[in-house]
């Protein structure tokens, strides 16, 4: 399994530790690509991954009382999301009952791409 993230929220998740202070676990540690910060355009980045069928789950949370500078940006996201059939949560139950699913890590599930992708894919210009 390999996770992507934009660059602060990589850096947090490479540096949680679970276990005791004396003898704390890195489960992230090295696994995760980080890509740009999402502002400067980590979150296009992670848009094209989903165009390309390089991501199947993806996690977003973001703060709802607050603007957001890359407000667009979060909006497409969650535009390809749906559009390409990603699992995507944008708060932490929904994160939650993601990562604790059953087909997670299931080699026999495959993401159906909905047939609007295809038939966009294969129209005479």
């Amino acid at each position: 399994m390999s996770f992507y993230a934009t660059g602060t929220t990589g850096r947090l998740i490479s540096e949680l530790a679970f276990g005791t202070e004396e003898e704390p676990e890195y489960p992230f540690k090295d696994k995760v690509t980080r890509l740009l910060s999402g502002p400067l355009g980590g979150d296009q980045q992670i848009g094209a991954m989903l165009a390309e069928g390089k991501i199947d789950m993806l996690i977003f949370f973001c703060d709802n009382l607050a603007v957001q500078g890359h407000q667009n940006d979060v909006s497409a996201l969650s535009r390809l999301a749906s559009l390409y059939n990603i699992a995507f949560a944008t708060n932490r139950t929904t994160a939650d009952m993601l990562l604790t699913s059953t087909l997670l890590g299931d080699e026999s599930y495959t993401r159906i791409d909905p047939e609007c992708i295809k038939h966009y894919a294969n129209r005479k210009l």
